[in-house]
């Protein structure tokens, strides 16, 4: 029997859009492997240090004993496969004037923008997903990025992952990020100004 041209021809489309979505479906997972990745952080022994350090490119990392809040962030994408030194890189040669100029650089520096909190910032507006700054838990999902400044008063940016673990209370989700002590799970969404709210890779 000749199946019908119509039929063929959605029979071909439908395939055609089974197959296109398996990535994005394979991507559902991501968020998971972040936050398995930020909580394994927490098993590491690093001291703050945020000296700058002549590092590869890419693939580069400072010594393993020791970082800053944005290299849990770093080490972390790392674990997935995804190397924000050399993204961010590659984004700041293209649009350099986009980035802060708050160090009086005239070129990019792939030793240490990475590492600098509001480059961060701008890298996941432009190629994640901004999200608003609620003060209600459930808006902030396992794998988002949080920005914070920690100083009332000033400028000290700060970022940590969300994680799937909760406060004593359930309200908020636990955070990974390390403020002075090594890369912790702690109970800090709310505790200082939120700057930004952000997904990445975008859904």
């Amino acid at each position: 029997m000749q199946i019908p041209n119509v039929f063929l021809y959605l029979a071909l489309i439908g395939s055609s859009l089974h197959f296109s979505s398996a990535p994005a479906f394979a991507d559902l997972k991501l968020p998971k492997r972040l936050v398995a990745a930020a909580l394994e952080r927490t098993r590491h022994t690093v001291a703050y240090d945020g000296r700058y350090v002549s590092i590869k490119y890419p693939g580069g990392d400072v010594p393993k004993d020791i970082g800053v809040c944005s290299d849990v962030v770093i080490r972390s994408f790392r674990k997935l496969g995804i190397d924000l030194q050399q993204k961010i890189h590659e984004d700041m040669v293209k649009h350099f004037e986009l980035y802060p100029s708050f160090w009086g650089l005239k070129a990019p520096d792939s030793n240490i923008d990475h590492r600098r909190v509001p480059n961060l910032r701008i890298f996941f507006k432009r190629h994640g997903v901004e999200l608003p700054e609620t003060r209600r838990g459930g808006d902030y999902k396992p794998g988002d990025l949080v920005t914070w400044n920690l100083k009332k008063s000033g400028h000290l940016p700060h970022i940590g992952i969300v994680t799937d673990q909760k406060s004593r209370d359930g309200m908020r989700p636990l955070i990974v990020h390390n403020i002075g002590e090594g890369p912790k799970l702690e109970d800090v969404l709310f505790d200082f100004k939120i700057t930004g709210h952000y997904r990445y890779p975008a859904e």
